[in-house]
């Protein structure tokens, strides 16, 4: 649709890079792939393209068209409409990296009060300034880990009841090295696991166990005496947190986390079809110089005025790479800028409002799903938002039963293991309304009677 460079431009770049014409660029491909025939459709104008979009776009629907259900890892919760509105103001919606303080105070104050903020709600000493996900902060932790030991340990413990996803984002960064083992990585079986059996997997060998408060199941364990094993063995304790949940629950860094990662998105960002989202990671500052990532600093300028800087960058790859901590060098600056004006608007006690709001609602609604036949709830731990019911009959049927009366339903457990066939995880956030799960109850009710 648009041509950027005329033909003179294009023969002047050739001529300063040394070849002759375009496709000597592509001269190391071999020949039979350089070019391949692509099944592409006719050009569209414009105007054509423009119309295909929208129609494309209305076929969609989101949790602004059906009432939610669906969890498991990305919650539709309330955002502010200042959060928004500040986010996308020119001085934060630019994008820029933040390398010159002189020129980007503003961004560098935000991570600044980004990782205090993540810092005071993790109960841990230092965070970094985000990164991509929730599963990619757990994989960075596994790195960070390893890195700690040097080669003197090469056991990495996983629960069965983390997100799935976590895990294998973990593996694919750590299982090509033949010299990692990494344990607990396979489906979670029924009876759903205790995380605290992780004990028995611990040796000399360990350099992490990792676990997730609550749970991928919604369940919510103490994990103070596994910490105390894994310390008594020399080893160091990754929690995966909801962030949400420590508005209501005791931080991980009271029960003797060394590093506590988590998926950011609840903190005001939009479930958007999947992203972008947010990686929480903080740990203890005797570990700050292992953290992978940016990290912003306080410091003071040459008149004694406070400012901002990015600090310890001797970690990072593109300061020393043969002695990186990580290959990540960057950070998810405006979903971190979005969460630190969430967190800032609802402060301690609106957190607290709506981590306790999720929770009562929840707990109201597996109440009034185990009283439909056929519906059971699989245990008797406690739990925050999210609670995993057995069905009388295929999730799938069911989703596609509610889909019909305008619900979204919860995810279908069967997709990770054969053994939760018919068990669906249900997540109920603040949104959500009493004659909603009302609502839900009935719906259910009627398919099961179909």
């Amino acid at each position: 649709m648009f041509i950027p460079h005329t033909d003179a431009e294009r023969e002047e770049m050739l001529k300063t890079i040394g070849v002759e014409k375009i496709e000597d660029l592509f001269k190391d491909i071999p020949e039979a792939y350089r070019f391949p025939k692509l099944n592409l459709p006719e050009p569209l104008t414009e105007m054509e393209a423009l119309a295909q979009v929208q129609d494309l776009s209305l076929a969609n629907e989101t949790t602004q068209d059906l009432i939610c259900f669906l969890g498991a890892g990305a919650y539709n919760h309330y955002s502010p409409a200042a959060v928004d509105a500040l986010l996308q103001r020119g001085e934060f919606f630019t994008a820029y990296t933040p390398y010159q303080p002189e020129v980007s105070q503003g961004t560098l104050q935000a991570i600044f009060e980004y990782q205090s903020l993540i810092a005071s709600l993790t109960g841990m000493e230092v965070a970094n300034a985000s990164h991509y996900d929730g599963a990619t902060a757990t994989a960075e932790a596994g790195i960070m880990a390893l890195s700690q030991f040097r080669g003197k340990r090469s056991k990495i413990v996983l629960s069965p009841s983390i997100h799935p996803q976590y895990a294998k984002t973990l593996c694919s960064y750590l299982c090509g090295d033949d010299e990692v083992e990494i344990v607990g990585n396979e489906p979670a079986s029924y009876p759903l696991p205790d995380p605290n059996d992780l004990i028995n997997e611990i040796d000399d060998n360990t350099a992490l166990v990792v676990v997730q408060y609550p749970d991928f199941f919604g369940r919510i364990y103490d994990y103070t005496q596994l910490a105390e094993a894994v310390h008594a063995a020399g080893a160091l304790f990754c929690v995966i947190v909801n962030p949400i949940t420590l508005g209501l629950l005791k931080p991980p860094g009271e029960f003797g986390a060394d590093i506590v990662v988590g998926e950011g998105q609840p903190l005001g960002i939009p479930i958007s079809f999947g992203g972008p989202y947010l990686g929480i990671f903080a740990t203890k500052k005797k570990y700050v110089r292992k953290i992978a990532g940016r990290l912003v600093g306080e410091s003071v300028d040459v008149e004694g005025n406070r400012g901002y800087v990015l600090t310890l960058t001797a970690r990072e790859q593109h300061i020393r790479r043969e002695k990186a901590t990580s290959n990540i060098c960057s950070n998810q600056g405006l979903m971190m800028l979005a969460s630190t004006i969430y967190m800032s608007l609802l402060g301690k006690t609106g957190l607290q409002k709506v981590a306790d709001l999720c929770y009562q609602k929840a707990h109201y609604a597996a109440e009034k799903i185990s009283e439909i036949p056929g519906f059971e709830l699989v245990y008797d731990e406690p739990f925050f938002h999210e609670f995993v019911v057995r069905c009388p009959m295929p999730v799938e049927d069911v989703n596609n039963h509610l889909i019909d009366h305008g619900i979204l339903g919860g995810f279908d457990l069967g997709i990770i293991s054969p053994d939760l066939e018919n068990h669906m995880l249900i997540a109920v956030t603040e949104m959500i309304t009493r004659e909603e799960i009302n609502y839900l109850c009935d719906v259910l009710r009627e398919g099961s009677n179909a």
